[in-house]
């Protein structure tokens, strides 16, 4: 006999939800992208993707600290070092999660960052 877990999930769209909450513990969040207006620098659009998932963790009562793992994805590695030096103040230090970073095609030209999220609750 299984014991079926519960999952939470807000946001929920037709292609999917932007929070899942698997057992009332661990929260993933969907890749989080910026608006990404034209022009709008790697830096840009890391804060407004880092504040999206502040704010999504803390929707579900988790938070920065209780990040588990990131999956970093840029357009290009030459913006590997501009995106750092907002990832390094944001992630709070004796708390960073395993992360892994690499370099993909993103869905749109103006798009150069996206950041998945796992964490505790």
């Amino acid at each position: 006999m299984s014991v079926s877990m519960p999952i939470e999930r807000l946001g929920t769209g037709p292609r999917m939800s932007q929070v899942n909450v698997f057992g009332g513990e661990t929260v993933y969040l969907a890749g989080q992208i910026a608006k990404a207006k034209a022009g709008a620098s790697i830096r840009e659009q890391t804060e407004e993707i880092l504040a999206n998932v502040d704010a999504h963790l803390a929707s579900v009562g988790s938070s920065r600290e209780r990040i588990l793992q990131a999956t970093i994805l840029l357009a290009d590695m030459k913006d590997f070092d501009e995106m750092n030096s907002v990832w390094d103040v944001w992630v709070p230090q004796g708390s960073t999660p395993a992360r892994a970073c690499y370099e993909a095609k993103l869905n749109r030209p103006a798009l150069g960052v996206e950041v998945i999220i796992v964490a505790a609750r």
